[in-house]
C-alpha cells in the first residue's frame, strides 16, 4: 500500500470526497472511473476479498492470511509489506496489478457491494465480512480522521459524529455497508466474522478462516498465525502496523493506525 498509495498521492489540499453512484471515494486515491471497472474483473476461484467499513480489522486480517498463505512463517512475510502482499482493490493502478498478480490473489476493500465483481454472484472466488461494532468503529474512525491527512480534519466529535451517522464519510453509512453485503451472502461463497470475535477468541476466527479457505496446516503452524496475529506483536512489527506509510497520507506524530483492540468508547467518554 505504501508504495501504491505514493504513486496516486498529491498534495494534502487535493484530497476530497468524491461521490460515485452515491459512494463516497477519496480524490487522489481512488479513480472513480477505475473503481467501476471493479465489477467486470475476471474472477479465479482462488481469488478472496476481505471486505470491511473502515476501522474494522482490515489489517488485522491482512496479517492473518499473509501468515495463512506462509503457514505461519512469519520470517517468509519480512520481505513485504502486508499492505502491497494483500493490497486494496479500489487503489490506483489496481486492475493492472490484480490482473497479471498470480494466484492466490487476495485483496482488501472499504467498497460497498455494488462494486464488487459480478462474478462473485456466480460462486466463484470467496468473500470475508469483517464487521465491527458500529460504535467503536465510530471512535476509531473519528480519531483516524485527526492524522489522516486525506481525510478532512474533525471540527469535534459531535460534527463527525452527524457525518457519519449520515453516510458523509468515506465509506459512507456503517448500517447500509454491512447491510449490503450481508443481504447478498447467500449469492457468494461468504464468510462473516466480528472484530469482537476475533478478540475474544483469535484462534477459533483463525480456524473459521483456515477452514473457509480449505488450506492444510499443522497445529504448530496454527499457533504460529495465531500468535503472530496477536495485538501485542503487530504494534511492533513494520510489516502489518503501516508506520511506513507516507507522511503526505498519515501524520504519524499525531496517530497509530494499531491503537487498541477493546472498545474505544472510553476514549471520546461517549457511553
Amino acid at each position: 500500500m505504501a508504495e501504491s498509495l505514493n504513486q496516486s498521492g498529491g498534495e494534502t489540499s487535493d484530497y476530497k470526497l468524491v461521490p460515485l453512484r452515491g459512494f463516497n471515494l477519496i480524490s487522489g486515491i481512488h479513480n472513480p472511473e477505475a473503481v467501476d471497472k471493479i465489477q467486470n474483473f475476471e474472477i479465479r476461484d482462488s481469488d478472496v476479498f476481505v471486505i470491511t467499513y473502515p476501522k474494522s480489522g482490515t489489517i488485522w486480517l491482512q496479517q492473518i492470511l499473509s501468515l495463512i498463505e506462509v503457514k505461519g512463517d512469519v520470517t517468509a512475510t519480512r520481505d513485504q509489506l502486508n499492505s502491497d502482499r494483500i493490497p486494496w482493490i479500489e487503489l490506483v493502478e489496481s486492475e493492472k496489478q490484480f490482473d497479471s498478480a498470480p494466484s492466490p490473489r487476495i485483496r482488501v476493500s472499504h467498497l460497498a457491494y455494488k462494486f464488487m465483481p459480478l462474478q462473485l454472484k456466480q460462486k466463484k472466488g470467496k468473500v470475508i465480512y469483517v464487521a465491527r461494532n458500529p460504535k467503536d468503529a465510530l471512535v476509531s474512525y473519528y480519531h483516524f480522521h485527526k492524522y489522516a491527512n486525506m481525510l478532512e480534519t474533525p471540527k469535534d466529535f459531535d460534527s463527525f459524529f452527524e457525518k457519519f451517522m449520515e453516510g458523509n464519510v468515506y465509506g459512507n453509512c456503517w448500517f447500509e455497508h454491512v447491510k449490503g453485503w450481508y443481504s447478498h451472502k447467500d449469492e457468494m461463497n461468504f464468510l462473516y466474522i466480528t472484530y469482537e470475535d476475533m478478540i475474544k477468541d483469535l484462534r477459533s476466527v483463525v480456524e473459521k478462516i483456515i477452514s473457509f479457505l480449505e488450506r492444510d496446516l499443522t497445529t504448530q503452524q496454527l499457533n504460529d498465525v495465531v500468535e503472530h496475529s496477536t495485538f501485542k506483536n503487530m504494534k511492533t512489527n513494520p510489516q502489518a502496523n503501516y508506520q511506513q506509510v507516507p507522511v503526505i497520507l498519515l501524520n504519524h506524530q499525531l496517530g497509530a493506525f494499531l491503537r487498541k483492540e477493546e472498545s474505544e468508547l472510553c476514549r471520546c467518554g461517549k457511553t
